[in-house]
């Protein structure tokens, strides 16, 4: 099988790429050269967003592409009409980001997208950014020849946005650790890998259009993920369960300042850790379990020293130390036990 990675240097193409070269796929990379893709993959250079930046690509043709793009849906469109006639597939690493706000739990591929999103815009908001890249491959490829990928929170080995990281080095510094309660909130999220061995299987069996790529919810929770964290990195933490209340009258902005935690019963924790994923699990995803996911990122956390990369165009996420002292200091838990177990 030839696949193109349209990036494929960090993070989910890193991945693709990965899990294609151990399938003893022929794989190309296009990238613009600021890190090394995996051994194996032939490298191309090119900018998507300078004039000719696609030249590298002219003659060439492959069986599948898969692009990760978040930036401007024209870069996209691009890139789909210049390899219509030249690749079977173009898999479009998207984001449940694209349901119109607030999807109600359980959505599914069928709910409403978000409006105003077009394949010619130049970079607008990430949500209307990734409608806009579907958008321009479907007008190039289809519906039979796009596959879709709505990912949902994205976790595992080479995380460039931070979240998983910071609560493994958070945990790994030890002392009391402000958990964000309830202990059994229900998590979704994908670990790359999964995602990278569904989208590979999905281009084996010819699928198209949209899925829902995640876990089930709830196939873990805040308590087995922050657990996970504990054991792993060996420290003495406390984790001091506190409740939802609390940590959201203290000011403290979930996902951003807590990465991952969303309120039980808001329209965040809905639309990020209740989608429906029966298509993608009806069509082969598996996904490994949260130990595994929390093992593997901390060592190759430690392989980096201890500082992942990250991505310029995300802010930065996590909660200051201040902060966590002043709320575990004036108390007020209650959302599950003090400690490591509930």
């Amino acid at each position: 099988m030839r696949l193109l990675v349209l990036g494929g240097t960090e993070f989910v193409g890193r991945a693709v790429v990965e899990a294609a070269l151990g399938r003893g796929w022929e794989v190309t990379v296009l990238h613009r050269g600021r890190h090394a893709p995996p051994p194996g993959a032939r490298a191309l250079h090119g900018d998507r967003t300078a004039p000719d930046g696609l030249a590298a690509l002219a003659g060439g043709a492959w069986d599948a592409v898969v692009d990760t793009w978040s930036a401007a849906p024209r870069a996209v469109r691009d890139a789909a009409r210049l390899l219509r006639d030249r690749a079977g597939r173009y898999v479009y690493v998207s984001s449940c980001s694209v349901y119109a706000w607030a999807p109600p739990a359980g959505y599914t591929e069928d709910a409403p997208l978000v409006e105003g999103a077009s394949a010619n815009a130049g970079q607008r908001d990430y949500a209307r950014d990734k409608r806009g890249a579907e958008l321009a491959v479907l007008d190039a490829f289809g519906t039979d020849r796009s596959v879709l990928v709505r990912s949902g929170l994205v976790l595992g080995p080479y995380e460039n946005v931070g979240r998983l990281p910071w609560w493994l080095n958070r945990v790994a510094r030890g002392g009391p650790v402000l958990a964000p309660g309830p202990y059994d909130l229900p998590l979704q999220y994908i670990d790359v890998r999964d995602l990278a061995d569904w989208t590979l299987g999905a281009v084996e069996g010819g699928l198209g259009g949209p899925y829902n790529l995640a876990s089930p919810p709830g196939h873990t929770t805040m308590g087995g993920l922050l657990e996970a964290c504990a054991k792993v990195t060996g420290t003495a933490a406390e984790l001091r369960w506190t409740s939802p209340g609390t940590v959201l009258a203290a000011g403290i902005e979930p996902w951003g300042q807590l990465p991952v935690w969303t309120p039980p019963g808001s329209d965040l924790h809905d639309a990020l850790q209740r989608a429906d994923v029966s298509r993608a699990l009806a069509t082969g995803l598996a996904c490994r379990p949260v130990e595994d996911t929390v093992a593997d990122t901390w060592s190759w956390l430690r392989d980096l020293g201890g500082t992942a990369p990250r991505r310029p165009d995300r802010p930065p996420v996590g909660l200051d130390p201040e902060t966590e002292a002043r709320v575990l200091a004036a108390g007020g838990t209650g959302g599950g036990v003090s400690g490591t177990t509930p």
